[in-house]
């Protein structure tokens, strides 16, 4: 299992103890670019938006790196609905979560931060597809946690000579900070990783993980970061690929217990995934107590996600379980473009009705409603703060320190107020 883990998992325990928790909180230009259409710089009285993590939410920046076929998507079918003019390097037939958050902000879409000539006063996207929290995780083929945040503060030294100190401490401080990784280090760095399943037992391998994750949000913190974003790992036993792999290891037995058995997720991934969630949410409760003004917006992505999984038709898609792209059982063997061991591929007629866009990474559809979600969901489905909230929250500060003189000069402002002047 291992060694197919391994081959398919590049990309990307119930609980933690509280003694794992508390150990964690100790780490106390114009022209045609990468989207393939013409980008143009813009600012934006929204907050900037900066972006770590590994395929969920790259845009590309592992088109500049040397790296495996498996963790590049800058060729076709990818880019397959026609948003953008050709493939971008994003993992999904479209637009990718955060294209979408870009938008509800009123941004621009995020660079990635290895595009020559990229500008950072909207934001910029470091995410490497493959990434994971630990470097060790497809270490030299990725661009790891740690050196996305090396990558940031190049960012935000540029930030400074450019709009000098104070103008750049004020747009980090006011800007928003997305992180969506992890399932890599469970897939490949330990289902995958027969030295690390014998080195660590599953609670102490996710207390690891999480450790890395939380000293990676406090030194954003300490840099001037304020407002974080998190997309929760999903069921990762129910892709495809992993789905696939569990028919293999089956062999068409059944066995005990939800998702096993013939056609089943793969307990022991979703089981990873589940104890990563519930371990960072107890962590970012600790962080809001312990670190004045942080604030952070969290979800279920992984219920979110299963229940589409399990009922698609409540959602207007009609299969949960097969991949749009790939070939093999569920289209799990992931082969999506032919550029990988196995050539050989399928594509579905239409991807929109699909949950799967290839073995590993859903449609933009889902990476649409997700957004929605995150964007203005309530508090009890997204909390303490949707991002909307998060994102907006400057434009209510400026609005309370108005002075008469400004609405006097401006009396437009007032008519259209943002969440009014609390």
């Amino acid at each position: 299992m291992a060694r197919v883990i391994s081959e398919l998992g590049n990309h990307c325990f119930t609980s933690i103890t509280i003694i794992i928790i508390s150990s964690v909180l100790l780490f106390c230009g114009n022209g045609d670019g990468a989207w393939g259409e013409p980008l143009m710089e813009t600012t934006s009285s929204s907050s900037a938006f900066f972006i770590f993590g590994d395929s969920t939410v790259d845009p590309g920046n592992n088109n500049f790196i040397d790296t495996i076929p498996e963790n590049r998507a800058d060729y076709k079918p990818y880019a397959h609905n026609g948003f953008f003019h050709h493939p971008t390097g994003r993992f999904s037939d479209g637009r990718i979560i955060v294209d979408f958050i870009a938008e509800h902000a009123s941004l621009p879409l995020i660079r990635p931060f290895l595009q020559p000539s990229a500008e950072f006063i909207n934001g910029v996207n470091f995410a490497s597809g493959g990434a994971g929290v630990l470097s060790e995780t497809n270490q030299g083929s990725v661009i790891d946690l740690q050196t996305q945040l090396k990558n940031f503060e190049e960012v935000q030294k540029s930030l400074t000579d450019k709009l000098g100190d104070e103008q750049a401490k004020e747009l980090i401080s006011e800007a928003v900070y997305f992180i969506s990784i992890g399932s890599n280090d469970y897939m490949g760095g330990y289902l995958g990783s027969p030295k690390m399943r014998e080195l660590y037992h599953p609670e102490a391998y996710v207390g690891m993980v999480i450790g890395n994750l939380t000293q990676a949000i406090q030194g954003l913190y300490e840099k001037g970061g304020r407002k974080f974003g998190f997309l929760s790992l999903s069921p990762l036993g129910c892709l495809p690929a992993l789905r696939a792999l569990n028919l293999m290891n089956s062999k068409g037995s059944k066995g005990e217990g939800e998702g096993e058995g013939e056609g089943g997720c793969l307990e022991e991934a979703s089981a990873l995934a589940l104890a990563h969630n519930n371990a960072l949410s107890a962590v970012l409760t600790n962080l809001q107590h312990m670190m004045k003004g942080f604030k952070y917006s969290n979800s279920n992505f992984y219920d979110w996600l299963l229940d589409r999984i399990n009922n698609p038709s409540n959602y207007d898609f009609k299969d949960g379980v097969n991949a749009c792209c790939g070939t093999g059982p569920y289209g799990g063997i992931f082969s999506c473009g032919g550029t990988k061991k196995v050539s050989e591929y399928q594509l579905c007629d239409n991807p929109d009705e699909y949950i799967w866009w290839d073995s590993f990474h859903p449609t933009e559809r889902i990476h649409e409603q997700f957004a929605m979600a995150l964007w203005d969901g309530p508090p009890f489905s997204v909390g303490p703060f949707n991002l909307q909230a998060l994102f907006l929250s400057n434009e209510k500060k400026k609005k309370k320190d108005m002075t008469i003189a400004d609405i006097v000069d401006s009396p437009e402002i007032l008519d259209n107020p943002i969440g009014g002047f609390a």
